[in-house]
C-alpha cells in the first residue's frame, strides 16, 4: 500500500516545516530493492495553491504542485505547513485551497499540521472541538482568537482522532516519525530516525522547550549562580524560603525577581531540575527508589506521581522508550563505520 502525503506550503512557508516531514516519508521508501521491490510506502507531494515555485521564508524556494493537480480523494495524510504573518493570511483567504483542504479532511485518515498552519485548520473550522498543538509563541494568539479550539501549549504535537497537530518546526519530524511508526511499526521509524541522524525520537508529550534548554536560557539571568547551586544539590530541602536566603532576597522579592527572570516559579523550577536529572538517571537503569532519593523525592511514589504530571507518562514507560537496554538502541545514534 502506498500512502499519498500532500505537504501544503504555500508563499511564505518555513521550509522545514514541509521538507522534514518530507525527508521522513521519503526515507521510508529507502530500502525497497532489498525488500524485493515491493511497492513504496509512501508518494510524497509538495504542493500549493497554485503550483509552481514557492518562496520560503529562509529563501529557498520549493518546487510544487498545484492543489487541483491533487485529487483530495486519493490522500492519505495532509499537513499544513507553518507560514508567516503575510503568508499564513493569504492561505487562509485562498478559497480553492480552502476547498480543497476541506475536501480531503472529510476522507482521508489523517490530516493536520505543522507550526502555524494550525492557524489555517482553525479558521476553516477544522480544528473546532478539538486539541491542538502550535508554536509556543503564538499559542495565546490562537487560543484568543480560536476559542472553539484546546490549544496545547506545552506539548510537541497532538493527536486527536485524524488530526494530527505538531508545535514548531523541528517538532514536524518528531510527529512524522510517528506517523510513520503507527503506519509501518517502531524498527521502520526508528531506521529512519537513526538515518536522518535524530538524537531521540521525542514523544508527543514532551514540552516543546527541553529542561536542558531551560536551564541555558536561565543560565543568563541574575539567579545563575544560586540554579547552578540549586542543580548540584537537589537531594536536599530546595524550598522558596531557602532558596531566597541564599539569593540575598526577602520572600516576596526573591519569588517576583525569579519568576520575572526565568519564566517558572522557584517550585516549578526545581522540579524541572529534578525531573530532568531523573530521566537521565532511569534512562541509565538506576533503581526508581534510588533515583528518588538522589534528586529529592521521598521515595518512589511521590517521584512517580511527579514524573507522569510532567512528562505525560511513567518513569518505567519513559525507561522502555529511552533507556540503555539493546533492545532499546534504535533511539541512540547508529554507530559510524
Amino acid at each position: 500500500m502506498t500512502r499519498q502525503i500532500v505537504l501544503l506550503a504555500a508563499r511564505g512557508a518555513q521550509v522545514l516545516d514541509a521538507t522534514g516531514p518530507a525527508a521522513v516519508f521519503s526515507a521510508a521508501n529507502d530500502g525497497r530493492a532489498e525488500r524485493g521491490g515491493s511497492p513504496p510506502s509512501y508518494q510524497v507531494i509538495l504542493a500549493s495553491p497554485a503550483g509552481g515555485a514557492v518562496e520560503t521564508i529562509s529563501s529557498v524556494t520549493l518546487q510544487t504542485a498545484a492543489l487541483a493537480d491533487v485529487d483530495p480523494a486519493g490522500v492519505h495524510t495532509c499537513l499544513v505547513a507553518g507560514h508567516d504573518r503575510d503568508g499564513m493570511q493569504a492561505l487562509i483567504a485562498d478559497r480553492g485551497a480552502r476547498d480543497w483542504v476541506l475536501q480531503a479532511a472529510a476522507q482521508a485518515p489523517r490530516w493536520g499540521s505543522v507550526c502555524s498552519g494550525a492557524f489555517a485548520l482553525a479558521a476553516w473550522g477544522l480544528l473546532d472541538g478539538r486539541r491542538a498543538a502550535t508554536h509556543w509563541g503564538v499559542t495565546e494568539e490562537m487560543a484568543r482568537g480560536y476559542p472553539k479550539v484546546a490549544v496545547d501549549a506545552d506539548s510537541l504535537y497532538v493527536t486527536d482522532g485524524p488530526v494530527w497537530t505538531s508545535a514548531g518546526i523541528t517538532a514536524g519530524i518528531d510527529m512524522s516519525l510517528a506517523m510513520v511508526e503507527a503506519d509501518l511499526g517502531a524498527r521502520i521509524a526508528a531506521t529512519i530516525a537513526r538515518r536522518l541522524v535524530v538524537y531521540l525520537r521525542r514523544p508527543g508529550s514532551q514540552a516543546q522547550f527541553s529542561d536542558a534548554l531551560k536551564r541555558q536560557c536561565a543560565a543568563a539571568t541574575p539567579y545563575a549562580e544560586l540554579i547552578d547551586w540549586a542543580e548540584a544539590n537537589l537531594a536536599t530541602d530546595l524550598n522558596v524560603e531557602r532558596l531566597a536566603e541564599r539569593a540575598g532576597q526577602s520572600l516576596r522579592t526573591f519569588q517576583r525577581r525569579f519568576a520575572a527572570a526565568t519564566g517558572r516559579s522557584p517550585a516549578a523550577f526545581v522540579e524541572d531540575l529534578r525531573i530532568d536529572r531523573a530521566k537521565m538517571l532511569i534512562a541509565s537503569g538506576v533503581a526508581l527508589k534510588v533515583v528518588a532519593g538522589d534528586v529529592g523525592y521521598p521515595d518512589a511514589g511521590r517521584l512517580s506521581t511527579a514524573f507522569r504530571r510532567r512528562m505525560g507518562l511513567s518513569p518505567s514507560v519513559w525507561r522502555a522508550m529511552h533507556g540503555n537496554d539493546p533492545d532499546h538502541s534504535a533511539i541512540r545514534p547508529a554507530a559510524t563505520n
